[in-house]
């Protein structure tokens, strides 16, 4: 017996046809309520992500500008290169926003899983910009090493804390629970990352204005670069794991899979399947061998999808299969 996917969509469609007969048990089957009810967890703070994105892309344009102007201006390449981040900052945002924005439509018969994959794809870009800004940075700080130029401290020193503000503001602005979402952290990450840089380059400014060395500012751009890759390098290779359909962070498979053995009746699982739908949406799929007769299969996949939920898996399909069916190992 097979139970269908269904998608998160598809809840508000189950209101009963009179020309169905089994209407009525659908209805009032929990199992069948259930599977089409997303995790609580799958649209939390969803209502707050488009102005959370919104003033964040404003927040940080205007930032970049301010610093890009006074990075030229007072020779800062420290600073500049904080500016240069925040650009990836603005794009990365960008991308981030359209992939939830994305993600958000229903399912059709070409994409039956819907737009969720837009946000891992989004996170993986992101890594990508991290990594690229940060290669810009080092090679301009390795080249102002040779070449030092005049740093005037207080206008950096202004400038740089303002990055802290703005970006500390538009961190907390996706509120406190977003590590369930990759699209979200990476947001997050890039913002918490530029908060530190912009404090870096604070400091920097601080000393050259105290003790005249002016490289002390090449060299804050170099750490700065190397800093940022290490974030992108970590975001790269988180977003490749998820792409690659791999478990997703948070799931252990020994839980998920004592969690259907345990169920009453079950004597074995097989073709255990567990991947992200998205940066925030994970699915399963799953033979259960269970003994006829020992529990109404309804019943069962009740059972199972509400410890599937509480482990974060909404999404499952289930087959069922008789104890006298030698399951292949897998």
């Amino acid at each position: 017996m097979a139970v269908p996917h269904h998608h998160h969509n598809e809840h508000d469609h189950d209101h009963g046809d009179p020309s169905d007969p089994g209407g009525d048990e659908k209805r009032a089957n929990p199992a069948v309520a259930i599977q089409r009810q997303p995790h609580p967890r799958q649209h939390e703070h969803r209502p707050g992500s488009a102005a959370a994105f919104r003033w964040s892309i404003v927040l940080n344009s205007a930032l970049s500008g301010l610093q890009l102007v006074i990075g030229f201006g007072f020779g800062s390449l420290a600073l500049v290169g904080d500016a240069v981040h925040n650009l990836g900052d603005v794009a990365g945002l960008l991308l981030g926003w359209g992939a939830e924005r994305l993600s958000g439509r229903p399912a059709n018969h070409r994409f039956t899983y819907g737009y969720g994959r837009s946000t891992q794809l989004a996170s993986l870009v992101n890594a990508v910009l991290i990594l690229m800004a940060s290669a810009v940075v080092v090679v301009e700080g390795l080249q102002r090493l040779r070449h030092p130029v005049e740093v005037l401290s207080t206008p950096v020193a202004w400038a740089a804390a303002a990055g802290i503000v703005v970006n500390l503001l538009s961190a907390r602005l996706f509120g406190s629970d977003h590590s369930h979402d990759l699209n979200r952290r990476a947001a997050v990450v890039h913002l918490l990352t530029d908060a530190a840089v912009s404090a870096a380059v604070l400091v920097s400014a601080l000393l050259v204005q105290a003790t005249g060395w002016v490289q002390l500012d090449a060299i804050t751009a170099v750490g700065v670069g190397l800093a940022v890759a290490w974030s992108g390098w970590n975001l790269l290779q988180e977003a490749l794991i998820v792409a690659m359909d791999a478990v997703p962070a948070g799931i252990a498979m020994e839980e998920v899979e004592q969690a259907l053995v345990s169920l009453p009746g079950v004597a074995a699982v097989h073709h255990l399947h567990v991947w992200g739908l998205s940066t925030s949406q994970n699915a399963l799929t799953a033979h259960v061998v269970r003994e006829p007769g020992s529990i109404d299969d309804m019943d069962l996949l009740h059972q199972a999808k509400m410890r599937l939920a509480k482990l974060g898996i909404a999404h499952s399909t289930i087959q069922l299969e008789p104890l006298n069916r030698c399951p292949p190992t897998s």
